[in-house]
């Protein structure tokens, strides 16, 4: 079994509480795992997750037949938060690569552990932060992703803001976990057990809380602020110009605290006013991380799905959603003075495509479009059907392209671009995707202020 000694060396329980840990030994079991053992199979939910308390362990996911490399893990890692977290199928297998010994950590555990230790949240999450990011860098990387990696610089800045929110708020919590715990620890000093049960109540507040999610008139604020300041102080409480703020922006208002800290003692009183503004701090930033982490894993989402990553080659697909989900991708490059209007028939069947490389035509088509109206402009895409086949058009009010380079616009190594912008095989690969590939058609028609695009699809693959 293991002690609270050995895991106090592990990183992410090193701040919890000797009451924490033997908690979490009471409710974890520790496994002995021989080399070449499955710990995690890909595609199983998962019902626990596991602290690597000595070996090592590699982590696989299946391609094309073939198990890929992804990582290998080692003492002191973590592995299979994310399918405990989020109660999803595991993404990738994970076998040992020598004997090693691990702790079980069960959904009931980790929920005990999340409730009841502040400071578990910033280790939780700086390991999903750094499993996001990992992930980030995969599908960049990805050999399925050819069209991806001349957006790699869009893309990180669309993550770089939540990234950078998450980061922030992570610093800020080593500020307010401290003090936290500081004015608990006093408080639980200063209450007797009818003040300790409203104590409880204050928290179950705190917890469920909301902050206002409308941001209200900043002079309206400012003298909210002050009014709460005044009364901090009048109350005796110290720093009342840092605590005010904090409040206010959680949704505290001076008549809500009178009433809250009624029955305590004047000294009392500036404790548990200290105490709220630092645990509405935690929660606040813990919420702040919620939303940052949703904004990115909702970017990797779309990224997932336009690299049509763990599906097979050929897929039905909904060249609408393909089109929406290229859109997503190119979002970094849509600029303000560029507008979409989509004008896509209700009665489009899904097609049979190889739905990676369906999306790399459109990104090349998209992009161009972009790059030729130069941060102006009306991007139109349309969808209907037409002798039986799917028809996509896209169409952008640019200066359009001359007659002579319209003959030549598919041929490989030709562009319309600046000497060193284009390499001239985009379009060529696009014309190879739908002729070749996708027995379809594709073909130019532009004039100056209207370029059009038009791809034909065949709702199924011709069969021999």
């Amino acid at each position: 079994m293991v002690t609270v000694d050995e895991l106090r060396k592990v990183p992410l329980f090193a701040n919890l509480t000797d009451e924490d840990l033997r908690q979490l030994c009471r409710m974890s079991e520790t496994v002995s795992v021989t080399p070449g053992e499955l710990v995690c199979k890909e595609g199983e939910i998962g019902d626990a997750l596991y602290v690597i308390l000595d070996g090592e362990l590699a982590v696989t996911k299946l391609q094309d037949g073939e198990d890929v490399a992804l990582a290998v893990v080692r003492t002191g890692e973590l592995i299979g938060e994310m399918s405990l977290i989020e109660q999803v199928p595991r993404n990738a297998s994970v076998r040992t690569l020598k004997e090693s010994r691990l702790l079980a950590i069960s959904q009931a555990a980790f929920q005990n552990l999340i409730k009841y230790s502040p400071s578990a949240h910033l280790a939780i999450l700086r390991t999903v932060t750094a499993r996001l990011r990992s992930t980030e860098s995969m599908l960049v990387q990805n050999d399925k992703m050819a069209a991806l990696g001349t957006l790699a610089a869009g893309l990180a800045h669309e993550l770089n803001n939540p990234a950078a929110a998450i980061k922030r708020s992570a610093s800020q919590l080593n500020d307010a976990l401290p003090e936290w715990q500081r004015t608990s620890t006093e408080l639980g000093a200063l209450t007797d057990t009818r003040q300790a049960e409203v104590v409880t109540a204050l928290h179950e507040k705190i917890m469920n809380r909301t902050p206002p999610s409308i941001v209200a008139d900043p002079l309206a604020l400012s003298d909210q602020e002050i009014e709460l300041e005044e009364w901090l102080e009048d109350e005796g409480v110290e720093s009342a110009w840092e605590l005010a703020p904090v409040l206010v922006s959680f949704g505290w208002d001076r008549d809500e605290l009178e009433q809250a800290t009624e029955p305590f003692s004047t000294d009392q009183r500036a404790v548990v006013l200290r105490w709220l503004a630092a645990g509405s701090s935690v929660y606040g930033l813990l919420g702040e991380v919620a939303t940052s982490a949703n904004a990115i894993s909702e970017i990797v989402k779309a990224v997932k799905t336009y690299s049509y990553l763990d599906q097979a080659p050929v897929q039905d697909v909904d060249v609408r959603e393909n089109l929406e989900t290229t859109l997503v991708i190119l979002r970094p490059k849509i600029k303000d003075g560029i507008s979409v209007k989509r004008e896509y028939a209700e009665d489009i069947p899904r097609i049979e495509a190889y739905g990676s490389e369906l999306n790399q035509v459109w990104t090349n088509i998209i992009d161009n479009a972009i790059g030729a109206m130069r941060g102006k402009g009306e991007l139109i895409l349309r969808t209907y059907m037409e002798d039986g086949e799917v028809v996509v058009e896209i169409i952008d009010n640019g200066p359009g392209i001359s007659p002579e380079d319209q003959r030549h616009i598919f041929d490989p190594f030709f562009t319309t671009k600046e000497p060193g912008v284009g390499t001239g095989l985009g379009l060529h690969i696009a014309y190879n995707i739908i002729v070749n590939k996708h027995h379809g058609k594709i073909q130019v028609k532009s004039i100056p202020g209207e370029t059009c695009f038009r791809v034909d699809l065949p709702v199924r693959f011709a069969r021999e």
